[in-house]
């Protein structure tokens, strides 16, 4: 357990005057206990969210919050609206009011550096959430997913979908996009699905006819949707006037519905003219009801629910001088340190099981109709 020195006891006290700043300039509080209560025994635990744009990021927030609560500590759920400033600021803030720790899914990996040392120098401990945070010594653990299989599983599903060992001969047309590049996940999503897909590419079965291959061409800043399906319209009538789109690697399924709309608008999803694969990922409900539909084909579902009890876990053993649970002391090197985490393994899901998500309590069968 990190104990808190003199100097840093008045750092904090200093920063009271600093929280009251921050929350008379809109810092206040998004969900969890009120702000001013006083603590219980365990504690205010600080969760730094990237934003509310996306389903996922509100109930991994609230899943947190039920969790962390239901073992005697409070909470402060803030969301950062996908700016990294604002993160930054509610960071600050949580430091300020000596919360016991941070839990940061970061907006972006590598701009938390210098908020994160205040952490640590105020003996907080941080664990990176979902998303790695680099370049820092200052983050103690990480929860996520294996997201290198993630990658694997949209691209197998492609292969598996296309069936190039089947159509010999015949050249299929795929376009690939990926996450944010300020996500260190982003690149463990691409090389995953381009572990697969890579070779196929190589010898021409796979035609990516705008030739953007790298992940560095692919990129869409944000996960923004909007941004997706700019970029999938101006590839269709760059690049696609007789030909078809056969399939389309997407990581995320804000992104899938993005490009959908983008091949909607191009005529896709009529009779002569079907969709093509097109994969996704976090199952959420807009994209399972797409792939019900015979829209979007696949999605990668990831159980934030359990995520959140891993993180949750986490930072109780750290705060109670217990050695949390990791199966990973070896992959995610932030540049500064290796960071040990926990993966959660992935699913992948299409029409044919869907059921699975209402098995597994994490939708409804009315919500899926």
């Amino acid at each position: 357990m990190r104990t808190r020195t003199p100097a840093a006891r008045a750092a904090l006290a200093l920063g009271a005057a600093l929280a009251l700043t921050l929350t008379a300039c809109g810092q206040s509080s998004e969900g969890g206990s009120k702000a001013g209560d006083d603590d219980p025994q365990g504690g205010t635990i600080g969760i730094a969210m990237p934003t509310k744009s996306s389903e996922r990021w509100i109930a991994d927030g609230e899943n947190m919050v039920k969790a962390f609560e239901a073992k005697g500590y409070k909470t402060d759920l803030q969301y950062g609206d996908d700016k990294v400033e604002n993160q930054v600021a509610q960071l600050e803030n949580m430091i300020s009011k000596g919360h016991e720790a941070l839990v940061v899914a970061a907006i972006d990996g590598s701009s938390l550096t210098d908020v994160l040392r205040r952490a640590e120098e105020a003996g907080i401990p941080v664990i990176a959430y979902d998303r790695l945070i680099r370049g820092t010594d200052d983050v103690d653990y990480y929860a996520t997913f294996d997201n290198f299989k993630v990658g694997e599983l949209q691209g197998r599903y492609i292969v598996d979908a296309l069936k190039p060992e089947e159509n010999e001969g015949r050249k299929f047309n795929l376009e690939l996009f990926a996450g944010s590049p300020d996500d260190n996940n982003t690149g463990f999503f691409f090389r995953g699905a381009m572990s697969v897909l890579k070779p196929y590419i190589d010898d021409g079965r796979f035609v990516v006819r705008s030739g953007q291959t790298k992940m560095n061409q692919v990129t869409t800043l944000r996960w923004d949707g909007g941004t997706a399906q700019k970029r999938m319209d101006d590839l269709l009538s760059r690049h696609y006037g007789r030909e078809r789109v056969d399939a389309v690697l997407s990581p995320y399924d804000g992104i899938s519905i993005g490009v959908i709309s983008a091949l909607k608008s191009a005529g896709y999803g009529t009779g002569s003219k079907p969709y093509p694969v097109v994969t996704g990922q976090d199952a959420e409900l807009a994209s399972v009801k797409s792939i019900i539909a015979g829209q979007q084909t696949q999605t990668v579902f990831k159980d934030t629910r359990e995520l959140a009890r891993r993180a949750v876990e986490m930072t109780d053993a750290v705060l109670n001088d217990r050695e949390p649970e990791v199966n990973d002391t070896e992959s995610y090197d932030n540049g500064a340190k290796t960071v040990p985490a926990y993966l959660l393994e992935p699913v992948s899901i299409d029409k044919s099981n869907t059921d699975l998500l209402v098995d597994e309590g994490y939708y409804t069968a009315d919500q899926l109709k």
